[in-house]
This record gives structure tokens, sequence and C-alpha cells, in this order.
């Protein structure tokens, strides 16, 4: 009995692939042996290609660095601008406290209180909503965030002093930074 169906390989691979046929043997030579077509068609020695299946997703460069020395200028002059800010917020902060706690009737009862608390037949007692008034507690945060403006600023520029000289000691601090994915 003759087969008439012709050539039929004896197995197939997954995914009905058929196997390559055999070349005969020749010795292995790596592929930067073999020298780049004309035309630029290949790929230049010494640029990587991904192998099939690697992961192509770039890895986190880190950096490992150390604080060796704080500038007392610069660290001056960033403190003394938070440190406005921070007086800036400090002063808005109390005038609206003063405002929701007028409009709240807070002052006209707590000074009710004190001043029935503090008076006799004589006089009225004291009287607490002319002395917390709107511009005299403005006034007094005022003077409170200027001096907290030249404290910070002193404060800080003396820290980077302190700073640079224990960093000489033992070296500063060490950071590890790392980009983004």
């Amino acid at each position: 009995m003759t087969d008439t169906r012709g050539h039929q390989p004896q197995y197939e691979m997954f995914g009905g692939e058929q196997p390559a046929p055999q070349q005969p043997a020749q010795p292995y030579h790596p592929p930067q042996a073999y020298p780049s077509p004309p035309g630029g068609g290949g790929t230049q020695a010494g640029v990587r290609v991904p192998r099939t299946g690697a992961r192509t997703t770039p890895r986190t460069r880190k950096a490992r660095l150390r604080v060796a020395k704080a500038d007392p200028w610069s660290v001056m002059k960033v403190s003394f601008l938070l440190s406005i800010a921070l007086g800036i917020c400090t002063v808005i902060a109390a005038a609206v406290l003063w405002m929701v706690m007028d409009a709240m009737g807070v002052f006209s009862t707590v000074g009710g209180t004190i001043s029935e608390a503090t008076g006799s037949n004589e006089s009225n007692g004291f009287d607490l909503q002319s002395f917390l008034s709107l511009p005299r507690v403005l006034i007094f945060t005022s003077v409170i965030a200027v001096i907290d403006v030249v404290l910070a600023t002193a404060l800080a520029t003396l820290g980077a002093f302190i700073y640079n000289l224990s960093a000489g000691f033992v070296g500063g601090v060490e950071l590890t930074l790392a980009e983004d994915e």
C-alpha cells in the first residue's frame, strides 16, 4: 500500500507551527561575529536588544546623597519668607476667629457676665467688649507675628550653624532619592 498524501511531518508543534527544517551541522558563532548588513538594517555593536519576554519596563533609579552642609544665608532667607507667610496666616486667622465669635454673640454674653461679676452699685465693672475690640486684637496679633518672624528666622539660622558643626563630626544626613515610575 502506498501513501498518496505526500510528505507528512512526524509531529506538530504548539499552535500548529511546523518544525524548521534541519540544516547541516555548523559551528556556533555568537551574534557579534556576524557582519552587519549594509544599509544599517541590523543592530549596531554595543546596542542591546531586549530578549523576547524580557521585562521592558525601566528600573527605578536610586541615588544616595549626603547633605554635608546647609548654607546659613539661604536657610535664613527661606525661614524669613516662611515665617512671614505664617505671620500673615496668623493675623488673618485671628481676624476671622474674632468675627465668628462676635457674630455668635460670645463677647456680649461673656462681657455681660464679667461686668456683673466685677461691677458694684457705683460702677459698671470691666467692659470686655471694648477691651477685646477688633483693632486691639489685630494689633496684639501683629506684634506676636512680628516677634515670631524674628525668632523663627534667628532660630533657623542658628540651627543651620549647629547642623554644619555636627555634620563636620558625623558626616551629615544621608538621603536616598528615587525616580517615579
